[in-house]
């Protein structure tokens, strides 16, 4: 029920089907007794197209959900067990049709997944995704990861593969019962998590809720870093989408939050040896230094 809810609600409250809502009903107004508010409503709803499109408010939502986690020091021992991919990073509905890989702007989940499994090739790939379509559906994103990790380079026999995940809650769930059915959980395992850097907040949280302790490897990066928070987009649609992403993004955390699904609104990166919060320290600290947060 709640997947089916999330859906519904959050194609209303989106920030672009709200603003074109607004605009619409200010429209039906103008040509009825109420053309005064109806002008006011056409007014409102383009001046936040406008602020929403081409200033910077998308990266200004997005950038603290970025630089909130790290990427985990992969040198420090012990090396990871596996990698945990989450679904997102194809368009499955026309990769099916296709008979074609489709990747969409997430794309760097798989083609960062591959860099590392040649990188540690003990490692086991964890992929985690099912069919979240409700209107089109299709076959899981999982089939999709794996035949493209395998084209990639990947061994058949490293791929552990989750079909039945639709959010990033059974994504955490689900994967942690396989993993543990396969005795890949417990003592001096390592398991890292690949998703994009704007949704690493949440994905820890369901992690943690989960009870499954894992490292943060973010990708998928929309922002340069604070440089961002003053550059205007050139394209409405670009700003518009950047901030329904975030707006996602912050609306899903609160929602799981209330749900249930985790035990904090903002997750926290795990203090490291000497009290160092890495979701507190400032820029600038020294280059080696484990407290040295993302740019």
């Amino acid at each position: 029920m709640f997947f089916y809810l999330a859906k519904v609600l959050w194609f209303l409250l989106q920030p672009s089907t709200l603003i074109a809502l607004i605009i619409a009903y200010g429209s039906i107004l103008i040509w009825t007794g109420w053309a005064r508010w109806g002008r006011r409503f056409v007014t409102v709803g383009a001046v936040l197209l406008l602020v929403a499109g081409l200033s910077p408010l998308g990266n200004a939502l997005i950038l603290p959900l970025e630089n909130r986690f790290p990427r985990a020091n992969l040198d420090q021992p012990p090396a990871p067990t596996g990698f945990i991919v989450l679904g997102g990073a194809e368009d499955r509905l026309v990769g099916r049709a296709r008979k074609a890989p489709t990747l969409n702007e997430a794309g760097e989940r798989i083609v960062e997944t591959v860099m590392l499994a040649r990188k540690f090739p003990e490692a086991k790939i964890a992929f985690s995704g099912g069919d979240a379509g409700i209107l089109y559906p299709s076959d899981s994103e999982a089939t999709g990861a794996g035949s493209m990790l395998t084209d990639m380079g990947v061994a058949p026999e490293r791929l552990i593969l989750e079909a039945g995940a639709r959010d990033t809650y059974e994504n955490a769930l689900y994967l942690k019962a396989e993993l543990d059915k396969l005795g890949l959980l417990g003592p001096g395992k390592r398991w890292v998590l690949i998703t994009s850097a704007y949704h690493m907040p949440r994905a820890i949280a369901s992690f943690r809720r989960a009870g499954f302790d894992v490292d943060a490897w973010p990708v998928d990066y929309r922002t340069r870093g604070r440089a961002d928070l003053t550059r205007p987009f050139d394209k409405v649609s670009e700003g518009l989408r950047r901030v329904d992403v975030a707006a996602r993004e912050w609306v899903g955390l609160l929602a799981y939050r209330l749900a249930g699904r985790t035990d904090s609104l903002l997750p926290a990166p795990k203090t490291v040896a000497g009290g160092c919060d890495l979701a507190t320290k400032q820029a600038g600290s020294p280059p080696g230094s484990p407290c040295r947060p993302n740019p």
